[in-house]
C-alpha cells in the first residue's frame, strides 16, 4: 500500500467547523472512525487520504517541514512563520473563511497620526523626547519588521506579546501594536485605531501544499481527485444554470448575452428545437431572464448548481506546475522520501 496523502486541518474551534463545512460541500466528509477525541481521521468513501488534526500553527510548521502534503491554515501564519514562504509552500486556493487582517494600530488619542508617515514622525519625536524607542507589541514580529522597513520606520522596538495584544497600550507595556482583526471592534474597545495605510496583510484560510513533501505518483493522483471535487464545487457556487427554449435564439443574441451578463454556454448554442442551457453569475440571473423574455422566451428556469466538472483541473494544474518548478530548481525531489 502506498503511503497516504496527509491533509492537515485545524483541530478545534471555528476554523475546524468551517473547514469541515467547506470539505463537505465538495462531497468530502471528514470523519474520525476511532472516535471524536482522535487526532487522526479520514474522508468518508475517499481512499488514499489521512486527516491530521493540528493547531493552525502546527499545520504551518508541518507544511514548512514537508511533513504533510496539504494543510488548511491562514496566510498570516504562513507569512509570519515561514521565511520566504513561497519557496516552501504553494498557495493552492483561498477557501472563503477565516478572514482577518494583520494591521498596525495606535491609540485613538494620537489624533495627528493618520498614516505610516505620521507614525514615523511620532516615533522619531518619541525617541528624542524619552531617550528610548517606542515599543511595538505583536505576535507577528516578522511581518511587522518587513512592513515597517518598507515604510522607512526605524525608531521602534518589538516587545513580545504573550497575552491579549490589544490591551498592551492601555496596560503601559507598549505604545502601539501589530495584531490581527476581523471587524476592528476589539481594537476600538481598547481605545485603538488602525492606521489608514496600516493593513499589512488581508488574510483568510487557504489550502496550502508543501513543496518539500514526498509527492509520489499515488499521492499526486489522490491530490488530483481531491482538487477536482473542490474545483467543481467552486465552479458550481460561482454560477446558476439558466434554461430556456425559444426559436428566435441565435448566435448573435447569445454573444450579446455573453458580453452583457458574463454567461457561458457549456453545452453549445441553441439546438434545433430552441433549447438552450446557460451558466450565469448569480448577480446577473434576473437581468438575463428579462433579456431572454424580451427576445421571445416564454419561460426561463434558474437553478443552483452543486458541482460543475470540466476537462481541465486548474487547481491541480497549478499545484503540479509549482511542484515541477521546485524540482527543476534543485530544491527537492518528488520521489526522494
Amino acid at each position: 500500500m502506498s503511503e497516504p496523502l496527509l491533509l492537515a486541518v485545524p483541530a478545534k474551534g471555528r476554523l475546524q467547523q468551517n473547514a469541515e463545512v467547506f470539505f463537505a460541500r465538495s462531497g468530502l466528509e471528514l470523519v474520525k472512525p476511532r472516535g471524536p477525541r482522535d487526532y487522526r481521521g479520514a474522508i468518508a468513501g475517499f481512499d488514499g487520504v489521512e486527516i491530521a488534526y493540528l493547531s493552525a500553527a502546527e499545520i504551518t510548521s508541518q507544511l514548512g517541514a514537508g511533513a504533510v502534503h496539504l494543510g488548511v491554515t491562514g496566510e498570516d501564519l504562513i507569512r509570519e512563520m515561514l521565511p520566504d514562504a513561497d519557496r516552501c509552500v504553494v498557495f493552492v486556493d483561498r477557501l472563503g473563511f477565516g478572514f482577518a487582517n494583520v494591521v498596525v494600530a495606535v491609540p485613538l488619542a494620537w489624533i495627528d497620526v493618520h498614516n505610516m508617515a505620521d507614525l514615523d514622525d511620532v516615533a522619531t519625536t518619541f525617541r528624542l523626547k524619552h531617550g528610548r524607542k517606542m515599543r511595538l507589541a505583536t505576535k507577528y514580529a516578522n511581518l511587522a519588521r518587513a512592513f515597517f522597513a518598507g515604510h522607512g520606520v526605524v525608531d521602534y522596538r518589538i516587545v513580545e506579546s504573550s497575552g491579549a495584544t490589544e490591551a498592551a497600550p492601555a496596560a503601559g507595556t507598549a505604545e502601539l501594536i501589530v495584531d490581527i482583526t476581523t471587524t476592528g471592534a476589539t481594537l476600538a474597545a481598547n481605545g485603538l485605531k488602525v492606521v489608514e495605510d496600516g493593513v499589512i496583510l488581508r488574510s483568510q484560510a487557504n489550502l496550502v501544499a508543501a513543496r518539500g513533501a514526498s509527492w509520489n505518483a499515488a499521492q499526486r493522483e489522490t491530490a488530483r481527485l481531491l482538487l477536482d471535487r473542490m474545483a467543481a464545487q467552486k465552479r458550481g457556487y460561482a454560477c446558476r444554470e439558466v434554461r430556456t427554449r425559444f426559436a428566435a435564439m441565435n448566435e448573435t443574441l447569445l454573444n450579446t448575452a455573453r458580453e452583457k451578463f458574463g454567461v457561458a454556454a457549456p453545452f453549445g448554442g441553441p439546438t434545433s428545437s430552441g433549447m438552450l442551457t446557460l451558466h450565469c453569475p448569480p448577480q446577473h440571473v434576473h437581468a438575463l431572464a428579462s433579456f431572454l423574455r424580451e427576445h421571445g422566451a416564454e419561460a426561463v428556469s434558474v437553478a443552483a448548481l452543486d458541482y460543475v466538472y470540466v476537462r481541465d483541473n486548474a487547481l491541480f494544474a497549478r499545484l503540479m506546475a509549482e511542484l515541477s518548478h521546485h524540482v527543476s530548481q534543485g530544491e527537492g525531489s518528488s520521489d526522494s522520501r
